[in-house]
């Protein structure tokens, strides 16, 4: 299959690191998300021949810009149909991740694609952000609303170990000074385009929000 050969020649391109169990998850995850797309629209139609660029090396961006220690948690809020923290939970294995999202078939995908790339460090609710107890060291997210909206769903789900790098780290696009003036928080941007070629990345940053 063309995509899957094309989202291995992308992934090994950016990321050397990768080993062959890893670069044969991502293509199968490709093969997946084409198939869970006939059933449930959980990727828009038109970008899934973009699959590579679009979602996976897209939610890939926040490794570019942050390493999780081992034995760290991730949350994922609003991962839709796994993004940004599938492709994350396969770039580092040794840390767990909880996928959530208020769609339950959603979910659902999520849980089946895990289960068929036999992840074992994840874990996915249909649950509401506001509404995860649990504590992590990381948040991350992909463009799901504005920041000053989506700040105060996630801002008691810290540990707060001091760790200089804990926070959250949130996958947005475009002209974001007033987005981020109303959030009033004290964020870092990273442009993708420092580490990305491709057209798609131009506008697109991971904006990164320490814990005060």
């Amino acid at each position: 299959m063309p995509h899957s050969t094309a989202i291995r020649t992308l992934l090994s391109g950016y990321f050397p690191e990768l080993t062959e169990d890893q670069l044969q998850k991502y293509e199968r995850m490709g093969e997946l998300y084409e198939e869970w797309n006939q059933k449930i629209n959980v990727i828009s139609r038109k970008d899934m021949d973009q699959i590579g660029v679009h979602h996976i090396l897209h939610s890939l961006g926040i490794a570019k810009v942050v390493q999780f220690p081992a034995q760290t948690t991730v949350l994922d809020v609003g991962t839709g149909g796994g993004l940004p923290g599938l492709p994350l939970a396969i770039m580092f294995p040794d840390v767990k991740f909880h996928l959530v999202d208020s769609i339950g078939k959603k979910i659902h995908v999520v849980q089946e694609i895990a289960r068929e790339l036999h992840l074992q460090n994840i874990t996915a609710e249909h649950v509401r952000a506001e509404q995860v107890h649990a504590k992590f060291d990381f948040v991350v997210s992909r463009a799901v609303t504005r920041l000053a909206n989506f700040w105060p769903w996630v801002m008691n789900s810290f540990k707060k170990t001091g760790s200089p790098i804990e926070g959250l780290y949130y996958l947005k696009g475009g002209d974001l000074e007033e987005e981020i003036a109303e959030s009033g928080l004290i964020t870092k941007q990273f442009n993708l385009s420092d580490y990305f070629t491709e057209e798609f990345f131009e506008t697109k940053k991971v904006v990164y929000v320490p814990l005060k």
